[in-house]
């Protein structure tokens, strides 16, 4: 009769009969540069001894990629991504590895399927963007992938808003839509138009709620606080302004738009309508990319540490971890020109 088949023992196995992290489990068995501490080291080996674990062939290949850190990114081609992908290259190369990036525009099935390829690949780690709400389903399969990714001794952080339980590194994005409306209510505005962008984006979502938020207790009334959806985009910030403007402002003396790009879209159209900023309403943004400073007016904005939460993403990564830990920062307010305090109080056209 044939023997039954010995199952398979793999790295999670060892690393839990060990105590440590998959990470470290990983760093021993598969001989790392990367040192580990010598009771660690001797936990992990004796652990793999008596569970007689051997190294298999994606266990070989996660040694030959074991320098090699992937991003998967919602969308590269906004000035705020490319600041954080900057950085973590900076911070990648200073440790010895190096950033593939991946795009995906925030797609949950793409998402999904992206890091299952990812892990044929087996990098040593993996850095997820995520903005986006999520159909239940869909982050059901990503969470999976990740899962498993993990078993397999890798690591994973998520840079943004997630319900998933994997380390994190993230903006309080109510608290900063919360600086710029106490503010824009600060200065006197009591008319105000929230340039929203679209609602299946979390981050945009959170902001918007911190900015009524803000308002509301500087005193503005709810019913003064217009919402207007437009595209996350420069297009999207001045069809949106065109369209304000050609219903007259309705008194709106401020605006307040979810990200730089959708604020400097504004300011065009707002030039192009004839409607001066700040002479005749205070335009606001969020980031602080470069360009904020560079546009006329310059931007009123929330500068947001992109770059340290990129470099910061890539030392979590390579660290010791997977303990579902969240961080988050917080924005900074800068006072620039294309906001000014009412003169009196704004009233219907």
């Amino acid at each position: 009769m044939p023997h039954a088949a010995r199952p398979t023992v793999t790295l999670h196995d060892v690393a839990a009969a060990a105590g440590v992290s998959i990470s470290t489990a990983s760093r021993v068995l598969s001989g790392s540069a990367r040192k580990v501490a010598p009771d660690y080291e001797a936990r992990v080996l004796a652990a793999a001894a008596a569970l007689r674990y051997t190294v298999d062939a994606s266990a070989r290949a996660m040694r030959r990629a074991s320098d090699s850190i992937a991003l998967v990114a919602d969308d590269l081609t906004t000035p705020s991504m490319g600041m954080v992908v900057s950085a973590m290259e900076r911070e990648a190369r200073s440790a010895g590895a190096f950033v593939t990036v991946s795009a995906t525009m925030g797609v949950a099935e793409r998402q999904a399927e992206t890091v299952r390829v990812l892990r044929s690949l087996r990098p040593r780690a993996l850095v997820v963007t995520s903005n986006r709400f999520l159909a239940a389903e869909a982050e059901v399969r990503l969470s999976r992938e990740l899962r498993a990714y993990e078993r397999e001794g890798g690591r994973v952080v998520i840079v943004g808003e997630t319900d998933m339980e994997f380390d994190s590194i993230g903006f309080d994005n109510f608290r900063v839509g919360q600086i710029m409306g106490a503010f824009v209510a600060e200065i006197g505005h009591r008319r105000v138009a929230i340039f929203a962008g679209v609602r299946n984006l979390r981050n945009l979502a959170d902001r918007t709620a911190g900015f009524v938020a803000g308002l509301r207790a500087g005193g503005v009334e709810e019913r003064d606080i217009r919402l207007v959806p437009c595209e996350v985009s420069r297009r999207g910030g001045v069809d949106a302004a065109r369209r304000l403007a050609d219903s007259g402002m309705a008194g709106v003396g401020a605006v307040l738009a979810v990200n730089d790009i959708v604020a400097i879209g504004a300011l065009r159209g707002f030039h192009a309508a004839g409607v001066a900023v700040p002479g005749d309403v205070s335009v606001t943004g969020v980031d602080d990319i470069p360009l904020a400073y560079d546009v006329t007016p310059r931007l009123t904005t929330v500068a947001l540490p992109l770059a340290k939460v990129g470099a910061e993403a890539i030392r979590v990564v390579l660290g010791e971890g997977g303990t579902g830990r969240r961080m988050s920062v917080e924005g900074r307010l800068i006072v620039r020109d294309s906001t000014r305090p009412a003169t009196a109080p704004t009233t219907p056209a």
